[in-house]
Formats: structure tokens, C-alpha cells, sequence
């Protein structure tokens, strides 16, 4: 599945970049150069929603917003 989401990034403080994803809780990156942080956020992001799916499938009322109760 495809879909598209918000990448922000800035410079960081101590150099490189830093980024997050709005749509997705949790998910940060950061990185040396610009490639480096989005893949690292990608990576982020595939790993939060792979988690998220795999919770749902073993308990199908959990909520999947990343709210733990």
C-alpha cells in the first residue's frame, strides 16, 4: 500500500537534519545529510505502522491510535 504523508524537516542544532510525520505518532528521524533523514523516517514510519497492524490483527478492539490504556 501506497499513500503519501507529510515530511518535516529542519537543520539541527548540532548539524544534520532532524524530521518528523505528522500523520503518523511517534515517527521521527535524523540523519547526516537530507537522504539519510528521510530514509531514516521512512524507516520509522514502516516500522510504527507494521507494529500498529500486527497489534490490531492479535487484538482487533484495541484502538490503533498509539493510545494505551
Amino acid at each position: 500500500m501506497e499513500a503519501e504523508l507529510t515530511a518535516i524537516m529542519e537543520p539541527a542544532p548540532e548539524g544534520g537534519f532532524w524530521a518528523i510525520c505528522p500523520e503518523v505518532l511517534g515517527a521521527n528521524g535524523q540523519g547526516k545529510t537530507i537522504e539519510e533523514t528521510r530514509n531514516n523516517l521512512r524507516e520509522a514510519i514502516e516500522l510504527i505502522l507494521e507494529d500498529r497492524m500486527r497489534l490490531t490483527k492479535s487484538d482487533p478492539l484495541r484502538p490503533s491510535g498509539g493510545h494505551h490504556e
